[in-house]
């Protein structure tokens, strides 16, 4: 018999596509600690916090996708903003610059404690904002809940200018790196199918 799958996320563009693949999954927004540690890089960061929400998400006869995105620039970790001015800061900081967008994703079997993870980069170059184009963006609401204050698939497309790399992982779910990940633990992510 083949477990459930379980979406550890609260996301709903990560519900979006596993909607778009036509999937059978229940939603989990998992309690986990996403604070970076001190001299953590930001490979290792989102590789531990998905790990920590794949564990924290599941439970016996799943099997338990989950995923953290940040976007980095200059080394420094850029999450989601914690309010208007940090957001404008953010994307002043981005503008006319590329930066990396990663993803990590971790894949759980919690009944034999299997664990399958990996990290996808994405580069992406923002326009030249001047600071009315950001200010409009930032009004917008959208940046709000996004990591470095975008969101590639709204109205931040607007601000990108392009993309190297999966746009999967740029909206912070990379499918090829799932399905992967799902196929290392001996899954066809498409036998999830409804």
């Amino acid at each position: 018999m083949s477990p459930r799958l379980v979406l550890a996320s609260g996301s709903p563009r990560r519900r979006e596509f596993l909607d778009g693949l036509g999937l059978r999954y229940e939603a989990r927004t998992p309690d986990v600690d996403e604070t970076p540690r001190a001299g953590e890089s930001p490979r290792d960061y989102v590789a531990r916090v998905a790990e920590d929400k794949a564990l924290a998400a599941g439970c016996d006869g799943e099997l338990v996708i989950a995923a953290d995105t940040t976007v980095v620039v200059d080394g420094d970790i850029l999450g989601k903003p914690v309010d208007e001015t940090t957001a404008r800061a953010m994307l002043a900081r981005l503008a006319g610059r590329w930066h990396e967008v990663l993803t990590a994703v971790a894949v759980a079997e919690p009944a034999s404690r299997r664990l399958a993870r990996g990290v996808a980069s994405t580069q992406v170059l923002m326009s030249a904002m001047t600071a009315e184009r950001i200010a409009w963006y930032v009004g917008t609401g959208e940046p709000l809940d996004r990591a470095g204050a975008y969101a590639i698939q709204g109205l931040g497309a607007l601000l990108v200018e392009q993309v190297r790399g999966n746009y999967t992982n740029v909206v912070g779910l990379p499918l090829p790196l799932v399905e992967r990940l799902c196929a290392e633990l001996g899954y066809d992510l498409l036998s999830f199918r409804v």
